[in-house]
């Protein structure tokens, strides 16, 4: 019994060990993901509103009304993403705290998007950021 026992906690073993190793290689590519976007993200605005600093180009990018409101949205995830404090008078002055239970990305300003952006650019957790900040200069 103690046989069976011991091959049954060697599999169970190994069975968590492949789903640790799986989680944590998703968790990397998906971070990887998340800083190629937001890297691409700050070349292109820094491109159309021709800056050398990221944050005050998505800046430029969130408060240029003639830009669409998907287009501000990323904006917004872009600062939250970037997590730069500078970013804060600009997010705040968009947030009205009434998040609704769906908001259409293409149609209005992301109260939920903005919600996040504030906690992330005051300092919050972002689980993600030290594996691709580096890369953002």
């Amino acid at each position: 019994m103690t046989k069976m026992n011991n091959t049954i906690k060697e599999k169970l073993f190994y069975l968590v060990a492949v789903g640790i190793s799986i989680f944590m290689l998703f968790f990397f590519i998906g971070s990887v993901w998340i800083g190629y976007d937001a890297k691409n993200m700050c070349i292109n605005a820094e491109r159309q509103y021709k800056s050398a600093d990221c944050i005050e180009a998505l800046i430029a990018q969130l408060e240029d009304e003639h830009q669409s409101f998907r287009l501000r949205n990323s904006a917004i995830w872009g600062l939250g993403a970037m997590g730069d404090s500078r970013a804060l008078p600009v997010l705040e002055k968009y947030y009205t705290g009434d998040i609704p239970d769906r908001e259409p990305l293409d149609e209005t300003i992301s109260q939920y998007e903005l919600k996040k952006a504030i906690n992330l650019a005051r300092g919050g957790l972002n689980v993600t950021a030290w594996i691709w900040r580096w890369g953002i200069d």
